[in-house]
Formats: structure tokens, C-alpha cells, sequence
């Protein structure tokens, strides 16, 4: 309010013609938009997005079999709310990373509380936590995570202590979170990388009943960036 008090003084002649009231509202304007957005700096840093994505730069023209109607619903946020989940599948190359980093920064934006993890990271970071005594605390951290993002799932079968863990991510967030998981597998093929039949039931129960699915499909983006022919700036044809 102070650094607008000051613009104000020195723009006199913009700011003399306004009440007491109105230049007292543009003061108050200002403290709360210098607020908004440095909470939103706060929640951006703690979600640690891979990517810079947001959903404005998602590009609906690409053949990836993504719904405009579907993918509106989910930019809404409201299944947040509702903490359902996503489940993002595709081959490599489609997008889905980013897809679930441009959600991840939309519900950052709506003032919603994110965090962002590659599965095999987060599996060797809960190893770590369980040998130094922080397990707990890990979990208790993800558990009060709005919106958890678990990029890259089913690379491996999962082992034990995996399992394990997955399970209690899952279970402290059932009907109180929403979860984004990015694969290259198809949701039909995750009971055989979780590996414990019965453990995939419970683990899949609390994550696939509620979710919505965006299967992606075509020719990867990355192939199709190298292959596009370069400009020609040079004047022929």
C-alpha cells in the first residue's frame, strides 16, 4: 500500500481528481493483488511442476484424442472439489506431463494446494525418509495435498515397501484429495506392475473408481517437432 501511495503522489495529476474513497480503494486493490500473487509464488514453488505449462498454451488442434468438452470440464477444476482423480495414459511423447503440470498450475492459480512428483523419485524420497525417521512426516505432507500429481507411473513392478507406501498415499487421501497419474500403460495393464494381487485391488479401488480418464493417442509430438520441415527463409519455394 505504501508503493502505491507513493505512485499516487508522484502521478498526482492522474489521482487528484478521485474522492478519498476511491483512491483508498485503489490502495486496498493493491495490497490484495500483491498478496494473491505472492501466495500463488508460495503454492507454485511448493507444487515443483516439471514444466512451465498452463492451460491457455494447450493446443487442441494436435490429433491426440483429447475432447474439448472433457478437457474444459477438468480446466473448470471443480472434480478437485469433488476430489475425484485423472488418470493421463498415452504412449511416450503425447503430452501427458504436461497436461498434468497445466492442470497443476491452473489449480495453483485457484488457490488450491499442489504437489508434483515423478513416482520413481517419490518412492526413493520415502525410502530415504523412512531410514532418517521424516516417513511419517512425508506422508502426512502429501496427504494434505489438494492435488497430487504422479508423473511416469508403471515403469517397474512396484516391490514391497512400494506397494506399502502407495497404498497409505491413497488411503489418507481417499474423499479427501484428487489425484493426476500420468503412464504409458493403459489402466486395464496397472494390476500387473503393482505386482500383489491383492494389494492392486485396494490400491486400484481408491484410484480408479472415482477417476476420469484422458486416453491419449497418435504420433509423438517430439517425433513430429524433428520432422516438421524447417522455414525457409531464404525466398525460394
Amino acid at each position: 500500500m505504501v508503493k502505491a501511495l507513493d505512485e499516487q503522489r508522484q502521478a498526482h495529476a492522474t489521482y487528484d481528481s478521485l474522492g478519498f474513497e476511491d483512491r483508498l480503494g485503489l490502495l486496498v486493490d493493491r495490497e490484495a493483488a500483491e498478496r494473491d500473487a505472492k501466495r500463488l509464488i508460495g503454492r507454485l514453488k511448493f507444487a515443483a511442476l516439471r514444466q512451465a505449462a498452463c492451460v491457455e498454451d494447450l493446443d487442441l488442434r494436435i490429433p491426440r484424442g483429447i475432447d474439448r468438452a472433457v478437457m474444459a470440464h477438468l480446466v473448470d477444476g471443480a472434480w478437485i472439489g469433488r476430489h475425484e482423480n485423472l488418470l493421463i495414459t498415452g504412449p511416450t511423447g503425447l503430452g501427458k506431463s504436461w497436461i498434468a503440470c497445466a492442470l497443476g498450475h491452473k489449480a495453483c492459480r485457484d488457490g488450491r494446494r499442489v504437489a508434483y512428483h515423478r513416482v520413481p523419485r517419490l518412492f526413493e524420497a520415502l525410502a530415504i525418509a523412512r531410514g532418517d525417521g521424516r516417513h511419517a512426516r512425508t506422508l502426512k505432507a502429501i496427504e494434505r495435498t489438494e492435488l497430487l500429481i504422479l508423473d511416469d507411473w508403471g515403469l517397474s513392478v512396484l516391490s514391497v515397501p512400494e506397494r506399502r507406501d502407495l497404498l497409505e498415499i491413497l488411503e489418507d487421501r481417499h474423499g479427501r484429495g484428487s489425484t493426476i497419474v500420468t503412464s504409458q500403460l493403459p489402466v486395464e495393464h496397472w494390476h500387473e506392475t503393482i505386482g500383489d494381487p491383492t494389494l492392486a485391488d485396494a490400491i486400484l479401488d481408491r484410484l480408479v473408481h472415482n477417476a476420469h480418464r484422458l486416453p491419449l493417442a497418435g504420433e509423438s509430438m517430439r517425433k513430429r517437432a524433428v520432422t516438421m520441415k524447417p522455414l525457409d527463409l531464404s525466398g525460394r519455394a
